[in-house]
């Protein structure tokens, strides 16, 4: 069969990675890829806003399944849009993927089913939003609304912060932004847990534990995540029942409600307080660097598993995982998340070795005339399962030590909450 990937990032090329190692599978396509996927895919130069040249293509190549995999194509629609010609899609459908693309739509399903999470208020301008901060307490956390590649969310610690958070917001940093939410600071531990579901039967795709902040010590500016290691040190069976019935079952549940079911991955941010489950942020398709991290722990075959969510058969489904630990640590361009340089060089790829357990996902790379530039923010993603997380991690610093590249940097602390120096 043939399939078709959308997306170009790390979680892009984990997918494909584990796709191409599936007998039944002849062909790939990735639109647009990255360096990493033209090796075993081809990578197809098309424009994501335009669904119709995306369509006419898949109808062309006889493409049989279709994965997307970042949001913005959810948030737009593009799983309606493809199913109205019969093209087999796997991800949520517009009005489910509003989970992500309105955290107010999601706030909203929380009051209404009493899911728990901070306590919150929505703001329509600047001045209310100022007049508010001027009378709460701190730390408090502003949102974007929309879409903002999770970078949207600023935690502050006084009001000169919050004050900044609300002008960025309005004034468009992350888009153009209607409203945005203030939330009380929950004082916990972050957790991602992550279910596939078909629309009718919900099973788990296991946990992990992401490092957002862009320096060491879980320091300095939010980021589109720096690393991850899984399973996440938090999660034990009193928890797990906790997230499934006081969190998912309700939202699913409240989906169907306002006439819609929930097909795709669904990635839940928690805060853990207590051993009690807070919803932070649904996003509505598997996390980067989450996915690049759990990916190399399946043992079932993923394409049967798109296939069954398509299908509406996720109860016939089996999905088994290798008993070990998983760490990534991702390589980013020097400034990230501020500004940096683009197409510098990555020399020494091919020579750096990696084992049967080691992987090295691309995110922001393209290959031009058999050389490898950096094009993004967060450039590579090295990974290692093994039997401990400090094993893990040590591989996936050699590895990156012995690229030697100059032109990134990277945290050497990843998962330095469940690894014992």
């Amino acid at each position: 069969m043939k399939v078709g990937i959308i997306g170009s990032g790390g979680r892009e090329h984990a997918i494909c990675h584990t796709l191409n190692n599936t007998k039944k599978i002849t062909q790939i396509y990735c639109f647009p890829g990255n360096a990493g996927t033209a090796k075993i895919a081809e990578n197809v130069p098309i424009n994501l806003e335009n669904f119709n040249d995306l369509k006419d293509f898949i109808i062309l190549k006889k493409i049989d399944l279709i994965i997307v995999g970042p949001e913005k194509p959810l948030v737009d629609g593009i799983v309606d849009f493809l199913e109205a010609y019969n093209i087999k899609v796997f991800g949520p459908n517009k009005l489910a993927s509003q989970l992500e693309g309105s955290k107010i739509f999601t706030k909203n399903i929380c009051k209404k089913y009493n899911i728990p999470t901070a306590k919150f208020g929505i703001f329509e301008d600047i001045d209310d939003a100022t007049k508010f901060i001027i009378k709460t307490k701190y730390p408090l956390v502003v949102k974007a609304d929309g879409l903002a590649s999770g970078k949207g969310v600023y935690i502050c610690e006084n009001h000169e912060e919050a004050k900044l958070a609300i002008k960025e917001i309005f004034e468009g940093k992350f888009g153009k932004s209607k409203n945005l939410l203030i939330e009380e600071f929950l004082n916990g531990e972050e957790m991602s847990y992550f279910i596939i579901s078909d629309g009718k039967t919900v099973k788990k795709f296991d946990t992990a534990q992401d490092h957002k902040r862009v320096l060491e010590n879980d320091k300095g500016k939010n980021t589109g995540g720096m690393g991850a290691y899984s399973p996440s040190r938090l999660i034990n069976d009193e928890l797990d029942k906790k997230i499934i019935t006081k969190i998912i079952e309700p939202t699913i549940k409240g989906l169907k409600e306002i006439g819609t079911n929930y097909k795709g991955f669904l990635y839940v941010g928690l805060m853990i307080v207590d051993n009690e489950p807070y919803l932070i942020e649904y996003n509505v398709r598997m996390g980067d660097p989450e996915c690049q991290t759990i990916l190399p722990k399946l043992k079932s075959n993923l394409v049967d598993i798109f296939l069954s969510c398509c299908n509406e058969k996720l109860d016939e489904i089996e999905i088994e995982w290798h008993d070990k630990k998983s760490l990534c640590v991702v390589l980013c361009s020097k400034g990230y998340p501020d500004e940096f340089k683009k197409n510098v060089l990555i020399k020494n790829l091919d020579k750096v070795n990696f084992d049967e357990n080691e992987y090295c996902y691309h995110a922001g790379t393209t290959k031009t005339k058999d050389q490898i530039y950096s094009t993004g923010g967060r450039v590579l993603n090295f990974v290692c399962t093994s039997e401990s997380f400090s094993d893990a991690r040590k591989k996936v610093v050699d590895s990156i030590k012995s690229l030697d590249w100059d032109g990134g940097f990277y945290r050497k602390d990843i998962g330095y909450k469940v690894i014992d120096e």
